[in-house]
């Protein structure tokens, strides 16, 4: 192993860096900027069973580094997802994380059992979470014996492992994590979008399409910083920490906080490259930090967490 790479349930990342689903589509829009091959892991868009023409416009809210998106998980659906997507993602070497989304446990059971197929998707992200559709999604991520019963049935129509993305959207995140971990998730996958709202002034109505939206952007990383610290002393399962990341620094303090790997969200829309240069860019910051290797300043810290 290299001082970059890092284990998961299922996979051997070459590094813990990999860009979030539903920030980087299928690929396609960075295989041209980048070897997509230089990714720890990749995670695809959020794909249900059926097409989904998403949410209507508009689906983002800008103001400086704050985005509300609205898109409503707008997706080819699975015989679209395994007829071109994944194909087109073969082409590199990187492992595949699958996510998957619903409006009911069927649908959750069915797309699982069709995405595990393909020989690239390594694992599957099951998205409990999403703020922004009105079936589905966030329903199941925010009820513990709810979303411990679709983990169950998940992971059962699969051999693949199974990371449960979860909602800060809760009062008590700690519960859920409990929930699914108890229920077989392999790994958690922390956090998602929080649901947010923004008017116009002179109209008076919601600016966005579906009228509510998920807020990202660097300020939500103080909040996935917290509850990542929140879960990782409550499970034993890892924790892929998500939420503002957009710097090497932003990578170490969520492993600081308890995470294995990090997952890059709406920092690819400013900037394309960003986890292609904090991969390049971590080996001279872990000099300066004296750190010696990812995997040994992930044991470091959970020790320290749980004690």
């Amino acid at each position: 192993m290299s001082r970059l790479s890092v284990k998961l349930p299922g996979l051997e990342l070459k590094n813990p860096i990999m860009p979030a689903s539903g920030c980087f589509g299928y690929g396609e829009g960075f295989a041209d900027k980048y070897d997509l091959s230089i990714l720890g892991a990749l995670v695809d868009k959020s794909t249900t069973v059926e097409v989904r023409k998403g949410n209507p416009d508009p689906r983002y809210f800008h103001s400086g580094e704050r985005i509300l998106n609205s898109v409503g998980l707008k997706n080819p659906g699975v015989e679209g997802v395994l007829a071109e997507k994944l194909p087109y993602l073969a082409q590199f070497d990187v492992p595949i994380i699958q996510s998957v989304a619903g409006k009911n446990v069927e649908d959750y059971v069915e797309a699982t059992r069709a995405l595990s197929q393909p020989e690239n998707v390594k694992a599957i992200e099951l998205n409990i979470s999403c703020p922004n559709v009105k079936l589905g999604g966030l329903q199941f991520g925010t009820d513990p014996e709810v979303a411990a019963d679709l983990t169950k049935q998940v992971k059962a129509a699969t051999d693949l492992p199974v990371y449960v993305k979860l909602t800060p959207n809760v009062t008590d995140i700690t519960a859920i994590a409990k929930a699914v971990e108890g229920a077989g998730a392999d790994a958690i996958v922390m956090i998602n979008t929080i649901t947010g709202q923004t008017f116009d002034l002179e109209t008076r109505q919601p600016i966005l399409g579906g009228v509510t939206g998920g807020l990202s952007g660097s300020s939500v990383k103080y909040v996935a910083l917290r509850m990542v610290r929140q879960v990782a002393q409550v499970v034993d399962i890892p924790i892929i920490g998500v939420g503002g990341i957009e710097s090497i620094d932003d990578v170490l303090e969520m492993i600081i906080a308890g995470a294995t790997a990090v997952q890059v969200g709406s920092a690819n829309y400013a900037n394309p490259m960003v986890c292609k240069e904090i991969i390049e860019g971590l080996p001279a910051r872990m000099d300066e930090l004296n750190i010696e290797s990812i995997e040994k300043l992930v044991q470091e810290m959970k020790m320290m967490i749980k004690q």
